[in-house]
């Protein structure tokens, strides 16, 4: 590269054009070969040819690689992918890489796969069989529970959404009631809905509570309830009283110290044992208990993080307004807290929801479980990639929407504009 002159400013209306015919002609090369399997350099020996595109490509983004340019476009390209040679290259083999993916992927979703049908007979392309989907999927949305009765997950779930949504209009006065409702009142009110027993309502055990609508539910209530567990046992781990001090740093430790799926199955069989005789507290309501505190131990960890970053002045600053230790927190020092840490509580929200397919071991079938029972159906045997495939996408929607949310609301947060 020192045999010519160093991309500028001076020479860009002549290095420009070629590094861009150059980049653009070796990403249509890997496109032909990927689609059509034809390599316009076929002429040249094998090994030549076969590197050729990433040649042609680094000597384009070289040429293109010119600091302060004037467009826009071509210095935030050159800002992101294109800063270095190392990361030329790793960029180029990227792009190859995702290019020479499309057509098996394309193919196997969409191209060669089967939409319609009722049975396993009507696959026969080399493809995806989207049947097996579309036949379970009343099952996939909600478990065993009665067809009859699905109206009323459905009502409960429209009723959160619905509530939420408004809540976003109303003004801070208002909004205060709305979040006291749906942390003190829905819970229970929904969970009474869907399991029913009373109002005229049948009973649904929650052993028939399953697929998609079972990861909502226990997903919004750990995430409902590890959030203020975890607050408190920051603030008690950063107390100046022994006994407090120590009780939350012995919680937090011995939580974080045992896998999530032993959690589950101490919760599940043998918590029941210590309990006296005639009493019962159903399985779900142990898994319950047992997720939000093994997530409450994590939460507590990236809260107090935020805590330690605060400088100590902001303690001063509150106690010298003849702030109490609750006010302080309340108002001062929470608030700033956790606008710091909004990245690790969306990680440890995010990580709540993909550990729910654990509860699978306890006998409790949500998404992941139904597609396990599906799978092993006589009928249905080798369709586990496409139950796990859709299993995938919902959990990357549902995880992308939240990670989405919470960056926006870091960027709405945001006080150091």
């Amino acid at each position: 590269m020192n045999l010519i002159a160093k991309p500028s400013k001076k020479n860009i209306k002549t290095y420009l054009p070629i590094g861009v015919v150059l980049v653009s002609f070796s990403l249509l090369d890997v496109f032909i070969n990927a689609f059509i399997s034809y390599n316009i350099l076929g002429f040249l020996p094998s090994q030549v040819s076969y590197f050729s595109p990433l040649i042609l490509g680094f000597i384009g983004l070289y040429l293109i690689r010119i600091d302060f340019s004037g467009f826009s476009s071509l210095d935030n390209l050159n800002k992101n992918i294109n800063s270095s040679n190392f990361n030329a290259v790793l960029s180029l083999i990227t792009l190859f890489i995702l290019i020479k993916s499309i057509p098996p992927l394309l193919n196997w979703f969409v191209l060669e796969a089967n939409f319609l049908g009722n049975s396993k007979e009507d696959c026969t392309g080399d493809g995806a069989c989207w049947v097996f989907i579309r036949v379970w999927f009343n099952r996939f949305m909600y478990g065993l529970y009665p067809d009859a009765e699905q109206w009323r997950i459905n009502t409960a779930f429209i009723m959160l959404f619905i509530i939420v949504g408004i809540s976003f209009f109303t003004s801070e006065k208002l909004k205060k009631y709305f979040i006291l409702f749906l942390v003190f009142v829905f819970p229970f009110l929904g969970i009474k809905l869907i399991s029913g027993g009373s109002f005229g309502l049948e009973y649904v055990e929650s052993a028939a509570w399953g697929g998609l609508s079972l990861t909502f539910i226990i997903s919004a209530f750990a995430i409902l309830f590890c959030f203020p567990i975890g607050v408190f046992l920051a603030l008690g781990r950063r107390s100046s009283l022994p006994a407090i001090k120590y009780i939350s740093i012995g919680f937090i430790e011995l939580w974080r110290g045992v896998p999530l799926i032993t959690v589950l199955f101490m919760s599940a069989v043998m918590f029941p044992m210590f309990l006296p005789d005639g009493t019962f507290i159903d399985k779900l309501i142990r898994v319950l208990i047992a997720i939000t505190l093994f997530e409450a131990a994590y939460m507590a960890e990236v809260v107090r993080g935020g805590l330690q970053a605060l400088p100590k002045g902001q303690y001063e600053a509150a106690k010298s307004l003849g702030m109490g230790y609750w006010k302080m927190n309340a108002l001062i020092i929470l608030p700033q807290a956790l606008k710091l840490v909004i990245p690790g509580i969306a990680n440890t929200l995010l990580a709540l929801v993909k550990d729910t397919p654990l509860i699978f071991v306890v006998g409790l079938m949500e998404l992941a479980g139904m597609i396990g029972l599906a799978k092993t159906n006589p009928k249905w045997l080798g369709m586990a990639m496409e139950g796990y495939v859709f299993a995938g996408l919902v959990f990357w929607v549902i995880c992308y929407a939240m990670s989405r949310y919470s960056q926006n609301l870091e960027k709405k947060l945001r006080t150091e504009r």
